[in-house]
């Protein structure tokens, strides 16, 4: 396995791997990799000649800096989790190598044709716009034919594919099955940050989720959305700050379940910020 921080070294290898009629395939990661990154990266080997993994902390998508600097960063570690899975290159480049100064300072300008407004870019103001610039850079960079996204961050997975289809990608999205701690909690780099106190806490949030898809149709989407957030502001230790039931292709609120559906939450544990997402119908 090899590990490359230029792009211009990444572009040579990638070069020979074209000439030689490989297929590859791309996932994408800011590192503090868990099982769940482990899970796409598996799919990938199976489904490719060779598979690029991407190691890089995106400074344009975070709107809080602090949360910038707390991200944890280990390079050492993901590399031998990756090699041990079949990983073929590890690009993990340094912002300079992504990024001109110009880029950093002038915000990057896409059209979401509303599917930024809602949810996580409601609250993350920008945080999108940020996704958008670095994964097309990626997909420019690469060129996979394939490449693999968890579906727990289901809001950016709707994005990608909207922005694979504005900017004409000629490769396929691949959504991949939330992976979970034996809690039930979603895997997540941010998990890292929790107390053993707080993991306990946290394991609330999916089976809150999984019991309020036993209430589907006896509920209304409006009645299902209030009793959830009923139940996560009763948890001491827990603080919402969102619920939604969305129309799983426009993200808009679903009015019925005569449309397809999910639930998408956004909910503090502590000072860890926390999402998961759970198929409705």
């Amino acid at each position: 396995m090899q590990i490359v921080s230029s792009t211009t070294v990444l572009q040579e290898v990638l070069q020979r791997w074209r000439e030689e009629g490989k297929q590859i395939g791309l996932v994408p990661t800011m590192g503090a990799l868990h099982e769940g990154h482990l899970t796409l990266v598996r799919r990938s080997v199976a489904e490719n000649d060779v598979t690029v993994v991407s190691v890089f902390v995106n400074p344009t998508q975070f709107n809080n800096k602090s949360d910038l600097a707390k991200y944890p960063r280990d390079l050492q570690r993901d590399a031998a989790l990756l090699e041990a899975v079949g990983c073929d290159l590890v690009f993990a480049p340094e912002v300079s190598d992504m990024y001109t100064p110009e880029e950093l300072d002038t915000p990057f300008e896409f059209d979401f044709q509303g599917l930024d407004k809602v949810m996580e870019g409601k609250f993350r103001p920008g945080h999108f716009n940020g996704v958008v610039q670095v994964v097309s850079k990626l997909f420019r960079l690469v060129e996979p034919r394939k490449a693999y996204f968890g579906q727990k961050d289901f809001q950016q997975l709707a994005i990608i594919r909207h922005m694979t289809r504005v900017m004409e990608f000629g490769l396929e999205i691949v959504e991949c099955a939330i992976v979970r701690e034996p809690s039930g909690l979603a895997m997540s780099s941010r998990n890292e940050r929790l107390t053993l106190q707080e993991r306990e806490i946290a394991a609330t949030i999916s089976k809150v989720l999984f019991e309020c898809r036993t209430f589907v149709p006896g509920k209304s989407p409006a009645e299902l959305r209030a009793w959830v957030e009923t139940q996560i502001d009763a948890v001491e230790g827990l603080r919402l700050e969102y619920f939604e039931i969305a129309n799983s292709n426009t993200l808009q609120s679903a009015l019925s379940w005569d449309e397809p559906t999910v639930g998408c939450i956004a909910v503090f544990c502590g000072d860890v910020r926390l999402i998961d997402v759970i198929k409705c119908s």
